[in-house]
């Protein structure tokens, strides 16, 4: 399982990359591992508002289909639209691929997320 050092984990397998107050925003390996291959994804549009917890994104596998939650309440600012014709790159390269980039208003709603370490820890757990 790849876990990058400059990232935010969360315990549903998700990762942020902060810049300021903007989250670009992916799923893990460990994610991309347990869906198995991903045919699509259904995103939200730009200049969206979400709300932390509020269903935002579909992801479609072989397996099932999983409803993304927002993680934190903001504007959606940029939607990765390469995963319209290649979902699979999710699989591919779950860091590379991210799905969306989002303004926070609350950057306190990231204070629970894990560094490298303990998210590592905390799927050691899970498995």
């Amino acid at each position: 399982m790849k876990v990058l050092e400059n990232l935010l984990y969360n315990e549903e397998h998700e990762w942020i990359q902060l810049e300021g107050d903007v989250a670009t925003f992916g799923i893990t390996d460990y994610a991309q591992d347990m869906l198995g291959g991903i045919v699509y994804v259904e995103l939200p549009e730009e200049e969206d508002e979400v709300e932390q917890g509020d269903s935002f994104i579909t992801i479609e596998s072989v397996k099932a289909a999983t409803d993304v939650l927002s993680p934190v309440d903001g504007e959606i600012i940029a939607v990765n639209e390469a995963l319209d014709d290649a979902p699979e790159s999710l699989n591919d390269a779950p860091y590379e691929a991210w799905i969306v980039k989002i303004r926070v208003n609350d950057l306190s709603q990231l204070d629970n997320w894990m560094d490298k370490e303990a998210y590592e820890a905390f799927c050691a757990k899970e498995a």
